[in-house]
């Protein structure tokens, strides 16, 4: 077996606390501005230990003054995953695949007392899934228990549900009863689990939308004639917002990719048609440039940096680029 490798990654816009800032809305006559509390970024270190050498492989993660160990597992590599004592205790754990046919990422969420025997199993019964990822304590006098994971199972469960960026397709997990005490720790624990999932590459606890109420400046509007679509550009691609109408007719030559992303939107009702025959999204949809969201609003082969526009009729590439 080779040397295990460290990495430490430093995050920033991780945890966060309030702060007060120059912003709306209380305002401060004696100073003659506007104050009020934002959220200010706080820094994370996150070690990463590659316990076979590779950076492909097995990673095992933990905020550094935290208790969660997190185990990403390439299905490929379970059986080397089996010789760590780390993924013999009580977790929580979410296995995630990609059906071509789907328009979002799949995901599973479950619990055992032995998350490596769990995922045993599942090797054998599941086929969808490329990769796993297990949460265990890494403090011995301190375990999660059966009760813990159960709270931690159902309050993923329901908040992969919310966001809605992930497909889910399990029975719904029982809420186990945990004391009032209790579940602000296990909350705790729960918001160092979703940073590091994300540090693994899978967002599934991120909001989709970054647009609030304050930075409604951030919006931008495609439109035809007998539609209109909003959405925001972000670090992810561009985000077409519920409620945004699309195009019913598609052009001739347009592009076939772009026909069997709209076909998949449809089959998965993020877009659905409206008893007058429009189409319209239901939630929100990340598509990974501007110019595809465009294709999919307008029917047609379409320059998203043109198409989308500010309130106020600049385009994304004059404000964006």
């Amino acid at each position: 077996m080779r040397n295990g490798v460290r990495i430490f990654v430093y995050l920033i816009k991780i945890d966060k606390k309030r702060v007060l800032y120059p912003y709306h809305p209380r305002y401060n006559e004696e100073k003659g501005k506007k104050w009020g509390y934002m959220m200010k970024p706080v820094g994370r270190t996150i070690q990463i230990f590659l316990p076979f050498g590779s950076p492909r492989g097995v990673k095992i993660a933990e905020i550094t003054n935290r208790t969660v160990q997190a185990i990403y597992i390439p299905r490929h590599e379970l059986h080397k995953a089996a010789e760590r004592p780390e993924v013999r205790n009580v977790g929580i754990y979410f296995l995630f695949g990609q059906n071509a046919e789907d328009s979002k990422p799949q995901v599973y969420v479950g619990e055992a007392e032995d998350c490596m025997k769990r995922l045993e199993q599942h090797h054998k019964q599941k086929d969808f899934w490329e990769a796993a990822v297990v949460f265990v304590t890494n403090n011995h006098q301190n375990q999660f228990t059966k009760t813990d994971v159960k709270f931690l199972e159902h309050l993923a469960y329901e908040e992969v549900l919310r966001i809605g960026r992930y497909k889910i397709d399990q029975t719904i997990p029982t809420q186990s009863f945990v004391p009032e005490w209790r579940q602000v720790d296990l909350a705790d624990i729960f918001d160092t689990l979703k940073i590091l999932i994300s540090t693994f590459g899978f967002p599934v606890f991120e909001e989709m939308r970054k647009t609030t109420v304050e930075n409604e400046q951030n919006v931008f509007y495609c439109k035809s004639k007998t539609i209109e679509a909003r959405g925001e550009y972000n670090d992810e691609g561009f985000v077409v917002f519920k409620g945004s109408g699309i195009r019913p007719e598609t052009t001739n030559g347009y592009h076939q990719y772009l026909k069997l992303i709209r076909e998949t939107l449809l089959k998965d009702e993020v877009i659905v048609q409206k008893e007058d025959g429009s189409y319209v999204f239901i939630e929100d949809y990340s598509f990974p440039s501007p110019s595809q969201a465009a294709g999919i609003v307008l029917g047609r082969n379409a320059n998203g940096w043109k198409e989308w526009k500010s309130e106020d009729g600049k385009t994304l590439d004059e404000l964006k680029r």
